[in-house]
């Protein structure tokens, strides 16, 4: 299922002249919307444009770190997070040697094949419930 998006500025964000990082980011905006339906401390999620990239926040619980996708310098496209977390240093340590980053804010990915449910939704569920600490759910 895909989700609609709400304003035509968010899908423009989408529209990079790249087609694999594209489908990329339409991998992970998916994942963000099915790993928010599967956490219900997170409340409704919310998409909106920050600095012009694709946005996930919990504008009713507040219990989440924003979530952004967009395309770095340095990979095809990544999943952002909010820099002064913990939520990169956690993610690397639960899943040592699979993935690249940039420093404490971002996992890169070159190919959509690379974007795992397992793996990256936890990463996602960890950032939209950020502010509710619950003991690192690692899975096996």
């Amino acid at each position: 299922m895909t989700t609609a998006f709400a304003y035509p500025e968010i899908e423009a964000a989408f529209a990079v002249s790249d087609p694999l990082a594209r489908e990329g980011l339409l991998r992970l905006r998916q994942l963000v919307f099915e790993t928010a339906a599967a956490t219900p401390a997170a409340g409704r999620v919310q998409e909106v444009l920050r600095w012009g990239q694709a946005s996930y926040v919990t504008p009713d619980t507040k219990t989440g770190s924003t979530v952004r996708l967009g395309v770095p310098k340095g990979a095809r496209f990544a999943l952002f997070v909010h820099c002064q977390s913990r939520l990169i240093p956690e993610f690397a340590s639960a899943f040592p040697a699979w993935d690249r980053f940039e420093g404490t804010r971002a996992v890169l990915f070159d190919d959509p094949r690379d974007v795992e449910p397992l793996r990256h939704g936890w990463l996602i569920k960890r950032a939209l419930t950020y502010r509710i600490r619950a003991p690192l759910d690692i899975p096996a």
